[in-house]
């Protein structure tokens, strides 16, 4: 056992080091040191609000800035509470419904955890 990583694209256990890269000979493969220590944390993306708090599904979080609501005259105040809300993945990473306007999308900028 060499100690180091299987290929991630074919799981062979044949890879080898060259220079700051990893090579699997059996697929071609090559991928740098860096990002085999990373491969478990790919999976996990961490949504933080504009103070830094981590967000989780099912939170509930407050607006901090009035928010114009495209396609519409209507605007979500400041101090708005949003309660249950989804985090996913994109430019609005929040998915929501918001009271008095219905589902939509938040940026996590915009947004603070509710105590």
């Amino acid at each position: 056992m060499s100690g180091l990583p299987n290929c991630p694209k074919c799981n062979s256990e044949y890879t080898y080091e060259d220079g700051t890269m990893f090579v699997c000979p059996e697929c071609a493969h090559e991928w740098s040191k860096d990002a085999a220590g990373d491969a478990d944390d790919e999976d996990v993306k961490v949504v933080r609000d504009a103070v830094g708090n981590v967000l989780q599904d099912g939170d509930t979080v407050t607006v901090i800035k009035d928010l114009k609501v495209k396609g519409s005259s209507t605007v979500v105040k400041v101090g708005t509470k949003v309660k249950n809300i989804r985090l996913v993945d994109g430019d609005h990473d929040i998915d929501c419904k918001v009271p008095g306007i219905g589902p939509m999308g938040l940026k996590s900028q915009f947004v603070k955890k509710a105590d």
